[in-house]
């Protein structure tokens, strides 16, 4: 019995909560793919199943073959067993804090829920909690001025450095600013930091403040260098920014800097990535008149830009170039032609790089199974990207929440909804892939699209309770989906959520649920909901 049987037998008893774990272990065949292979030896919580998921046919489809499993079981000595206890430990601690956080009410101060916790703040621990509150920069700030009253504990850069990206999020360059000055006060201000001030400039479209900050290391006494220059071009690049990367390289090549080849090769990945093949061979010439031989990683970046714009004939051809030139392949290479081969559904061709990969002595990683679930995903053969995920678990090596990831992305791409939430039911219970922002994002996204406003919600509930925080485009996606459905309370309620983080919202977002509101005849919450954005987007954080 398969996945749709399971959900119209859960139909005809839709009031009463069924324990998904005894009804998943008596509905499920051993036929099932599902049960078979992704799903074996897993079980599920206790919640109440939705009704009338949209149910779509799933295409069953052969794989030409399929690689051979290797016996590997990773070891572990005492020291690195010591190690990962000690980070799990932190991580558990983490995600303990940030549930709480994420729980309570915006005009509560940290100090109300945290003070008396029986949580040893080492510098690891915030540093993680940090991380995770890096789409709330608000909070982010309170926990880190809590953090550091704590008896004891001392910031150290890096605790700096991930409140200054949770900051940049929100665009918070002021008070960004003011942390640098500490930094330097205390003594721990490295160049690390201005790079990754310059990449939130960036992300934030502001390109000039981004060339800024690279020459205001000088006034802080860190003299610029060709590596810096390089992750100046490199943040350009990677923020779409690469005609202005592209100058940037030309001015400052001609008067200050000498580049290297990762100079160039920094310019040919943002060329690749904007599809500019042009562009990228003229790089290419420069880069070899200056004298430099392309290497594995010129080659994998090439490649990876064949890719890209879909030439993947060349691409093949460059890899044999490499090979020619006794250049040795990486498994990121190998990677790349999989996931390219695969995406354009020449599953054939993908599956001999994934087996050359492994003749060339490279034992499959996470990223390479992952690539191989991708190729198979593209082609819908989802049986055979189970057995691949089956493979993973069996030789120690994954599954993560990317795998995951991959096969929900296409699961729901196929219309196969009630498959992606049983797979999706069935991550957090296997360790290592524990859904993470970008999954609870997928999902929300599925069940709007579906008009299930409620299974959404019930999942932005379940993400909250594990800490995980959304990030603005998935406040958008539930926003929007609540806008069109006339839930205008609700969709106030997490406008406001949003505001709270410290996000400020889109012009189109909240130019949609104005207009929602007006059509109401609700001015008031329409002026209500216009001077709190007007009062986050004038007032800098206070501590």
């Amino acid at each position: 019995m398969g996945i749709s049987r399971f959900f119209s037998l859960v139909q005809e008893t839709p009031r009463k909560p069924l324990n998904l774990s005894q009804q998943f272990q008596s509905l499920f065949s051993k036929s099932s793919p599902l049960t078979n292979h992704l799903l074996r030896s897993h079980t599920i919580p206790s919640q109440t199943i939705p009704e009338n998921l949209p149910r779509n046919p799933k295409p069953r489809n052969q794989s030409p073959f399929l690689s051979r499993t290797f016996s590997y079981k990773p070891t572990h000595d005492n020291a690195e067993q010591q190690t990962q206890v000690s980070t799990d430990k932190t991580a558990q601690d983490a995600g303990n804090i940030c549930k709480m956080l994420s729980n309570s009410p915006s005009n509560n101060r940290v100090e109300s829920f945290l003070d008396g916790v029986r949580f040893e703040m080492s510098p690891a621990l915030v540093v993680e909690v940090l991380k995770k509150l890096s789409n709330s920069g608000v909070l982010a700030l309170s926990f880190f001025r809590w953090a550091e009253k704590q008896n004891g504990f001392k910031h150290t850069t890096e605790s700096y450095e991930a409140l200054i990206e949770a900051l940049g999020k929100i665009k918070q360059f002021k008070k960004i600013w003011e942390l640098v000055n500490d930094l330097k006060a205390k003594g721990l201000l490295t160049k690390n930091t201005f790079g990754l001030i310059s990449r939130r400039y960036a992300r934030a479209r502001n390109v000039k403040e981004a060339r800024s900050t690279f020459e205001k290391m000088a006034k802080f006494g860190f003299k610029p260098e060709v590596s810096d220059f390089n992750r100046l071009v490199d943040t350009l690049c990677k923020s779409k920014y690469v005609k202005v990367a592209q100058e940037v390289f030309d001015e400052m090549s001609e008067r200050r800097f000498k580049p290297d080849i990762k100079s160039y090769t920094i310019l040919l990945e943002g060329w690749g990535h904007e599809h500019n093949l042009l562009r990228l061979k003229e790089v290419y010439r420069e880069m070899k008149c200056e004298g430099f031989e392309p290497d594995v990683v010129t080659y994998g970046i090439m490649i990876n830009a064949y890719c890209k714009a879909r030439k993947y004939d060349e691409a093949i051809n460059l890899f044999d170039e490499m090979e020619a030139n006794n250049c040795k392949p990486s498994p990121h290479i190998f990677c790349t032609l999989i996931i390219g081969l695969g995406s354009a559904k020449r599953l054939n061709e993908a599956l001999v790089f994934f087996e050359r990969s492994k003749a060339s002595g490279f034992y499959p990683e996470i990223p390479t199974y992952n690539a191989l679930v991708g190729a198979y995903c593209w082609s819908m053969q989802m049986n055979n990207a189970y057995k691949v995920v089956d493979e993973m678990r069996e030789c120690g090596v994954g599954p993560n929440s990317r795998t995951y990831d991959i096969i929900l992305h296409h699961l729901i791409k196929a219309k196969r909804t009630e498959e992606a939430f049983s797979v999706f039911q069935r991550m957090s219970q296997e360790p290592g892939c524990e859904p993470t922002v970008s999954t609870y994002e997928i999902m929300v996204r599925m069940f709007c699209n579906v008009d299930r406003l409620d299974m959404a919600i019930q999942i932005w509930n379940q993400m909250k309770a594990k800490g995980v925080l959304p990030g603005m485009h998935m406040f958008s996606t539930l926003i929007n989906s609540l806008c069109y459905e006339d839930k205008l309370d609700d969709a106030c309620k997490y406008f406001q959520e949003m505001m709270d983080m410290g996000i400020r919202p889109p012009a189109q977002l909240y130019s949609n649920l104005k207009q929602a509101l007006l059509d109401e005849g609700r001015e008031d919450m329409v002026q209500t909901l216009y001077e709190r954005i007007e009062k986050l987007r004038k007032t800098a954080l206070v501590d």
